[in-house]
């Protein structure tokens, strides 16, 4: 375990900010883990770098989980048990998966980031949540130094949400993510514009392979790509409102798009809000909400930490003034 001090994270988020770490290790085994205690504190646990923000250079020690690894466990012919190390890029775990022809994640292609920060935040796209196929984690405890194995219930899944976002946060490191995935797969592609992508490409009788196609192309015509533009996906969560809150909205905006998630309450696309307050492709200095997903926050260039950050918390103070809705983010603010 090298220890490098001042160390550059440039590389290692996808906003591009030049922004440095008192103190950086990459842990490239389980055993490495076991060491980390001499390590000065605070620590931060960083995978892909895809869902942080960096608002200024990290006074303690960044701690990069970039354990590799990925296989099968148990296949009884229609279920099929597959692993995947926490270091391992999720869009190239879920190309894995469909080479075996293994069904379940298909609908969470393109999504930025690493196998082990999924479940802490429960990626989801497009009707699909990784809490749908998770069948568990084994983490490392810090505080008592061993490594412990967490099934679904103890990993407490809600929308964008998990045990490792709450009372967990900062004592676990993820190493490990089993998905239990099918050969016999029923598709979703009921949600968002999948099932239009699909026909677009004259596909009538889809497989798992086509929807992921169509899901890589739908990103792709939206989302913009981190090598041109730093930004790390989605920036805010969908906000879930209660039902009469969206059947008063709806007297006002009809065409407002939205989504029952119980009797109670309602899922209102985050970007559909912010576009209809303005801040789509509006640039502000070296920041703007992306001119094709307004949900995305773009570094057009130079921006600093703090000026992405500003940004977005005007977004939200707009947001609520209009909708009486408040917006929260998706990401680590650092």
């Amino acid at each position: 375990m090298v220890v490098k001090e001042n160390a550059s994270l440039k590389s290692l988020n996808t906003f591009g900010l030049d922004v440095h770490a008192a103190h950086y290790v990459r842990i490239t085994s389980r055993e490495e883990l076991r060491n980390i205690k001499q390590l000065p504190k605070p620590w931060f646990f960083l995978g892909g770098g895809s869902n942080i923000l960096f608002t200024r250079s990290f006074p303690g020690t960044i701690i990069h989980i970039d354990l590799r690894g990925r296989g099968i466990i148990s296949d009884d012919g229609d279920d099929v048990l597959v692993y995947g190390m926490a270091g391992e890029n999720w869009h190239e775990f879920v190309r894995y998966t469909l080479q075996l022809d293994l069904g379940g994640i298909e609908n969470l292609s393109l999504i930025p980031g690493n196998l082990g920060t999924a479940p802490v935040q429960n990626i989801g796209a497009y009707g699909v949540e990784i809490k749908d196929v998770f069948h568990e984690l084994e983490a490392f405890d810090t505080e008592k130094g061993e490594f412990i194995i967490f099934n679904a219930e103890d990993c407490q899944f809600a929308y964008r949400q998990s045990y490792f976002k709450q009372e967990g946060k900062g004592r676990y490191i993820i190493t490990k993510v089993v998905l239990k995935l099918s050969r016999h797969h029923t598709l979703h592609t009921g949600y968002g514009a999948i099932g239009s992508e699909l026909q677009n490409m004259g596909i009538t009788n889809p497989d798992i392979h086509d929807v992921s196609r169509a899901v890589v192309r739908i990103r792709m015509s939206k989302l913009p790509d981190p090598a041109m533009l730093g930004n790390c996906g989605s920036f805010f969560k969908n906000p879930i409102v209660s039902k009469e809150k969206v059947d008063d909205l709806l007297k006002r905006f009809p065409d407002m798009p939205f989504y029952p998630v119980s009797d109670a309450e309602t899922k209102v696309p985050a970007g559909w809000l912010i576009e209809h307050c303005g801040w789509k492709g509006k640039a502000e200095g070296n920041v703007s909400m992306h001119k094709q997903q307004a949900l995305v926050l773009i570094n057009l260039g130079n921006a600093s930490g703090e000026e992405l950050y500003a940004h977005a918390q005007r977004v939200k103070q707009s947001v609520k003034d209009f909708f009486g809705i408040q917006l929260e983010e998706e990401v680590n603010v650092l």
